[in-house]
């Protein structure tokens, strides 16, 4: 194979990844014109069309989608390996890229970050919010953040925080207008605060426990986000009654400003754990991250 050929299939899987030739150029730190020049080059050699070109989006061939799924994770071992020579530096280097929840981000990476980064300057952490769960791996992240019971099997898990509960709560005015619920059904009745899984676009269930027995309830509102803060600042509004992690609602409810509700029907449940991949060849940045985010009771 044509040694030139290895560069311009490095092109194609950053164009195929990103849907945009603006995107994928703006990440190899080349023109937009020489990449699709580049892309276009490799689809003559191959004597196939690769991608799909619009006005408004880019998307692989069948063609295309083969090579990507065939030839991109050899690739993607050969850049990990190539960072894992880090190791071998006299400081840890690279950057980590993970993807969270906003809740996690604020309480666990924020502050554990604040502490970290200053020791490591030539570690860089790159966090995306999502409250989806998304493939870590195809997503191309080195990490995930989420509570234990929604790691895969798969994946090597570190506890990274305590244990967490959730909290129901609304305002008083809010509850003199609807009487409180006693049972997690009757949440059905009241106006209630959603959120959106941003990935796949459905509405969070909200979950409880009692006797042994664990169970969801899908509840309805004229509101609906896909963040925890907004979902907060709209129940101390009063505009109804929201699901929030126990730790955000507790200062609001001490001061009087919100109410809680189903107590009883909220047990603790695991913290959040930083997974990752048991096959991923760790660099040494990756190492010293997991180290400082482990939590130590």
């Amino acid at each position: 194979m044509p040694r030139e050929t290895f560069s311009d299939l490095v092109a194609f899987l950053a164009v195929a990844r990103e849907r945009s030739f603006t995107k994928a150029a703006g990440k190899l730190g080349v023109s937009t014109s020489a990449l699709s020049h580049t892309v276009r080059g490799l689809e003559e050699r191959l004597g196939l069309r690769l991608l799909t070109r619009t006005t408004r989006s880019v998307a692989p061939t069948q063609a295309g989608e083969r090579l990507l799924q065939s030839v991109g994770h050899r690739f993607d071992e050969i850049e990990a390996e190539l960072e894992a020579l880090s190791e071998l530096r006299d400081k840890p280097a690279g950057t980590i890229r993970i993807t969270t929840a906003e809740h996690a981000a604020n309480t666990v990476l924020a502050p554990a970050l604040a502490k970290f980064l200053p020791k490591y300057p030539d570690i860089h952490v790159e966090i995306t919010i999502d409250y989806g769960l998304v493939d870590s791996v195809a997503q191309r992240y080195d990490a995930g953040v989420r509570s234990g019971e929604q790691v895969a099997k798969d994946m090597i898990a570190v506890r990274i925080g305590p244990e967490m509960r959730w909290a129901v709560v609304a305002t008083r005015a809010y509850f003199a207008k609807r009487p409180p619920p006693k049972r997690p059904q009757e949440l059905t009745e009241h106006n209630c605060i959603n959120l959106r899984l941003a990935t796949y676009g459905g509405l969070y269930a909200w979950e409880f426990a009692r006797g042994g027995r664990e169970f969801n309830v899908r509840v309805e509102g004229q509101l609906t986000f896909n963040g925890t803060s907004q979902r907060l600042n709209a129940a101390l509004a009063g505009l109804g009654v929201a699901y929030l992690p126990e730790d955000l609602a507790l200062p609001h409810i001490a001061a009087g400003r919100l109410i809680r509700v189903l107590e009883d029907w909220c047990p603790p449940y695991p913290g959040y754990h930083l997974y990752y991949p048991s096959r991923r060849q760790a660099s040494s940045a990756f190492t010293v991250l997991v180290d400082a985010l482990r939590y130590r009771p």
